[in-house]
């Protein structure tokens, strides 16, 4: 929808009362499924604390044995064998 600037002259090209075009807020529905600075600082803390759950360590050692498509089948949604492939990559970085 085009923005249209009103001229105050009752008929015509852009007719009507002048008016101040407020800019609107994007609704929160916009916002779903975005983590926030603390929902995802609280995760990384349980997540140092309680560390992973069998099936992800198993999910883990799968990749690392190179049985990719196992833990595909495995972890059900790819986002997980992602996380759990990165978790990998950073523990070697680290050591």
């Amino acid at each position: 929808m085009a923005v249209t600037i009103r001229s105050g002259i009752r008929s015509g090209q852009n007719h009507g009362h002048i008016t101040t075009v407020r800019a609107l807020k994007t609704p929160m529905s916009y916002k779903k499924g975005v983590a926030g600075k603390r929902v995802v600082f609280v995760r990384s803390l349980i997540r140092e604390v309680a560390g992973f759950a069998p099936y992800e360590r198993r999910i883990m050692e799968l990749i690392k044995n190179s049985k990719d498509k196992r833990a595909r089948k495995l972890a059900k949604k790819r986002k997980k064998v992602e996380e759990m492939t990165s978790v990998i990559a950073e523990s070697r970085r680290a050591h």
